[in-house]
């Protein structure tokens, strides 16, 4: 996993989406795309930028590639967004030290501001 620019990848996807700061449902799902680099290149096939909604089917999609952590933290990301559906243990099983620790900065924001 190729570390990655987390406060550049952030203010990207915050001003592009124009989040406002209260918006922590958002902000959780950027957290975990801007913290993985997988996703942060895959941004536009997870979030709907115009629309300000996520795109469920790319989780189902022949054109966008995820490894199992990856998919795991949108499904994540999505069910902290607007509780999509996430099987924790099938989430948290699949995260490694790093991914779990971005995991878990996501639900903290998502559940204590």
């Amino acid at each position: 996993m190729k570390k990655t620019n987390f406060n550049s990848n952030f203010e990207i996807l915050i001003k592009r989406d124009q989040t406002h700061p209260e918006d922590i449902e958002r902000i959780a799902l950027f957290i975990i795309i801007a913290g993985n680099e997988d996703l942060f290149v895959k941004a536009r096939n997870i979030y709907d930028f115009e629309d300000h909604s996520i795109i469920p089917e790319v989780l189902d999609s022949e054109n966008v590639d995820f490894c199992g952590s990856s998919r795991a933290l949108v499904k994540l990301g999505y069910n902290l967004f607007n509780g999509f559906p996430a099987d924790i243990m099938e989430t948290f099983r699949r995260l490694d030290d790093d991914n779990f620790a971005l995991a878990m900065s996501a639900i903290k924001k998502r559940f204590r501001g």
